[in-house]
């Protein structure tokens, strides 16, 4: 009975001793899971650019910091089967979230996710209208983000200010561009009812703008430039073209006036771009998108461009380069 006794006493001895060998181990850390975001971009020009970079800033804010966050960029350079080829890229790489920057993008992303993995707007214009929201204040399924809508009777008010005498308004925007012909359709609209003589010119490509430009200029007082891509991607060669025939282009956004554009009241892309980062980050932490409100940007502030002023001998009224100075950006 005794060597009964002890052999049992023996045996508990060492499942403790085991035990406690085992649970005085060190433990093995859990490894932190690292999100995949695929970021894909229409095509490079500053404002899109600047989007960018606010997608990445607002991730950041928080917390999705390098080592905590994937990041695959993307740039279709304004091809359509490259828009087709990065989203399907994302898909196959399991990406738990996608970025779209510029209609076209978000509308390959959002036909590739098929209603599945969440994604982002940053910065598209009338994203109901362009079919990828039911409703800006409930989305429906896996899309939300931000939409940045034009100021346009500040923009109209702008052209009065800076080209009082101006009765031909030339409007241009692209085919392909849902966003630029809605804003361009809408701006019309109001400089009709203001009494505006409007003429529209439509693009399909960048290669489209030189002659389209050349007949333009020699039919109107002054251009309206919507916040189009394919119009920001060619306005170079649309100021090379009304510099030559002293007509003004006043455009949407503040890196189309520094192009040569005269003045705007400027929305800021990157604050459109900060706002979908930070949107990403919430989605990715749990926030159902279906639910969660498109935040629509629409805060301006003045940009003049004096040196482009000065080339076509214009000058600006100083209420508004003072207003520049004071909250935006005067180009010199």
């Amino acid at each position: 009975m005794n060597k009964r006794l002890a052999a049992v006493i023996i045996v508990i001895i060492a499942f403790l001793g085991v035990a406690f060998f085992q649970t005085s181990k060190p433990q093995t850390a859990k490894k932190q899971y690292i999100p995949t975001v695929g970021i894909l971009q229409l095509v490079t020009h500053p404002a899109l650019d600047q989007i960018h970079k606010g997608v990445v800033a607002g991730l950041a804010h928080e917390g999705y910091t390098k080592g905590k966050i994937k990041i695959d960029y993307q740039n279709a350079q304004a091809d359509q089967s490259n828009l087709k080829t990065m989203s399907q890229k994302f898909a196959n790489e399991n990406a738990d979230l996608t970025v779209g920057i510029a209609s076209p993008a978000a509308l390959s992303l959002a036909k590739t996710a098929d209603g599945q993995t969440p994604v982002i707007l940053a910065g598209i214009t009338d994203p109901v209208g362009g079919g990828l929201v039911k409703s800006t204040q409930r989305p429906g399924r896996n899309i939300t983000g931000t939409s940045g809508d034009s100021p346009l009777q500040q923009h109209l008010d702008v052209i009065k200010e800076v080209v009082p005498s101006a009765k031909k308004l030339g409007i241009i925007y692209t085919t392909s561009d849902h966003g630029g012909e809605y804003n361009a359709k809408k701006m019309a609209t109001l400089a009709k009812s203001q009494g505006y003589d409007v003429k529209m010119y439509t693009i399909a490509t960048t290669n489209d703008m030189q002659q389209i430009a050349e007949t333009m200029a020699g039919q109107v007082d002054v251009v309206y430039a919507p916040q189009d891509n394919g119009v920001a991607s060619a306005m170079k060669t649309l100021i090379n073209v009304t510099n030559q025939e002293k007509i003004p282009v006043i455009p949407a956004v503040d890196t189309m006036v520094k192009d040569g554009g005269l003045a705007t009241i400027s929305v800021s892309q990157y604050d459109i771009g900060y706002q979908a980062g930070i949107m990403a980050a919430k989605v990715l932490k749990g926030k159902n998108p279906a639910t969660y409100p498109v935040k629509t940007i629409t805060k301006g502030v003045p940009v003049v461009n004096e040196k482009q002023a000065k080339l076509l001998g214009i000058t600006l009224p100083q209420s508004l380069v003072k207003d520049a100075e004071s909250k935006g950006e005067v180009i010199k």
